[in-house]
């Protein structure tokens, strides 16, 4: 796997990236060499907050920790990631017989390819530019909690129109639909 680590506000040596790749060196027994992983590290306060995103065939998973240590906070996400990774694999597995759509969807191409690009403005303090992928409802909802997001936006490809899902606080879906 190809790792990137990033520091914001914080100098990451080469003994570090060491470590961290060596931590990261437990996603080779999933994927081999194929794969990005992109971490960023960043101080908040008193503590680290390690971001790990991981990028595989188009899908995206991501994982974030907060410690005081960076190499904790590290395993911390490593965790995290791995076990967001098993939960999505046995999710695959238990709807692969109900939803045989989703899973060749997955296999195919799913997630979208974000470009990051950071913006000084008053109200709008981070930008994020991203190809929009056919998909039916069912394929946004397995995105969106792949990702770990609220919300998920595509393009249905049922009606043709840009969609939004989102997660409820009752723990349901909802889907915005809009008129144009």
């Amino acid at each position: 796997m190809k790792i990137t680590t990033q520091g914001n506000g914080i100098k990451i040596g080469p003994r570090l990236e060491d470590k961290i790749a060596s931590k990261m060196a437990k996603f080779d027994k999933y994927f081999g060499d194929e794969g990005t992983l992109n971490v960023r590290i960043r101080p908040e306060g008193a503590k680290m907050v390690i971001e790990i995103t991981m990028k595989l065939d188009g899908k995206i998973y991501r994982a974030e920790a907060r410690d005081e240590d960076i190499l904790t906070g590290v395993d911390k996400t490593v965790d995290k990631l791995e076990s967001q990774i098993r939960r999505q694999k046995t999710k695959f597995l238990k709807k692969k017989k109900d939803y045989p759509g989703i899973v060749n969807y997955l296999e195919d191409d799913g997630g979208a390819d974000f470009d990051f690009e950071d913006e000084q403005d008053d109200k709008i303090t981070k930008r994020k530019q991203f190809a929009l992928r056919p998909m039916t409802t069912e394929d946004a909802i397995l995105q969106l909690e792949m990702l770990g997001h609220d919300f998920y936006v595509y393009l249905d490809s049922d009606t043709n129109s840009v969609c939004i899902i989102y997660k409820r606080n009752d723990g349901g879906y909802g889907l915005l639909e809009p008129e144009y």
